[in-house]
């Protein structure tokens, strides 16, 4: 997929401190957002074969400082992470129900809102990217001038050979209107050669009937490839016109869903930078998710987490 010789990727979005279950009514405390755990994965499954990095803004307290250590430590490239002294990150909390999981959030004033106010700082961002990651929840936390700006830094960066990967990632309580959501997906769209949508999204959004029929709509939009998630049902993949379709592998022991498809884009991705096929990577991410969900919060535990080979 990359046809770089030193392969960078670059997610953008919003990390949030997230405050996880972990039994006794007790909490802990780690960092989550759904582009980030993507980049975090993947720098963990790469293990130095790409230079993974993640662009978005924190504050300048003792929690973001301790977020930016975090992030260094565990491999990624933090030089993208802006700082805005008047905010600092959104905050949520996990409750589950057995393994299915629901959210409480303080985020108004985080400081992620800020990440594409500044032009000259994503196109520093996407310079010699091979591949650039984003989800609906990035659009959506920005005002409408500034998705605008990435929109052109997209462009951009496109123009010198990036590709960029999109899950639609649709949270209602974000956005004004659905037709401010279907407006702003179809000018994502219009930038995106890998889309990673989850078909409960797409069937709320515009209405589609099955993942063939998001594969359909994606498609007619320009988007070359597509991996359809659907749960625990297969996977809809379209890859050189031609649509496939993956079962997925009954998971034992689930201990928390958070996070599930944010690990399918990171071993999706992982996968294709490495040279497999759309197929063999939707096995991979497939793999990946189930190893994601039989553990509690978003992110895996590192010890948890094997190379991709």
């Amino acid at each position: 997929m990359c046809e770089r010789d030193v392969m960078k990727v670059i997610a953008v979005g919003e990390a949030m401190v997230e405050l996880a279950p972990v039994g006794g009514g007790h909490y802990r405390r780690g960092f989550a957002g759904d582009t980030f755990n993507t980049a975090w994965h993947m720098a963990q499954l790469l293990q130095g074969r790409a230079k993974v990095g993640f662009a978005t803004r924190v504050g300048t307290d003792g929690i973001s400082n301790a977020f930016v250590v975090e992030v260094m430590a565990d491999g990624l490239d933090a030089s993208a992470i802006g700082r805005d002294p008047q905010r600092n990150m959104g905050l949520y909390l996990i409750e589950l129900n057995g393994a299915e999981r629901s959210f409480h959030y303080w985020r108004d004033t985080s400081a992620a809102r800020g990440l594409a106010s500044d032009a000259d700082a994503l196109a520093r961002a996407f310079a010699g990217a091979g591949l650039i990651h984003l989800s609906g929840i990035t659009l959506a936390i920005l005002p409408p001038d500034d998705r605008e700006t990435l929109f052109a830094a997209l462009a951009r960066a496109r123009a010198d050979g990036a590709k960029v990967s999109f899950d639609p990632n649709f949270r209602p309580r974000l956005w004004s209107s659905m037709d401010e959501v279907r407006q702003t997906l179809l000018r994502a769209l219009s930038f995106t050669d890998i889309a990673l949508p989850g078909f409960d999204d797409e069937a709320a959004v515009w209405g589609d009937a099955t993942p063939r029929a998001t594969v359909a709509r994606l498609a007619s939009a320009g988007v070359a490839e597509v991996a359809v998630k659907d749960g625990a049902g297969p996977v809809t993949v379209l890859s050189d016109g031609r649509i496939g379709v993956l079962p997925t592998a009954r998971v034992q022991d689930i201990r928390d869903t958070t996070g599930a498809g944010d690990g399918f884009n990171a071993g999706y991705l992982s996968a294709r930078l490495l040279g497999q096929t759309p197929e063999m990577a939707v096995i991979a991410g497939q793999r990946f998710s189930g190893e994601v969900i039989r553990h509690f919060g978003a992110r895996l535990p590192k010890a948890f987490v094997a190379p991709l080979t």
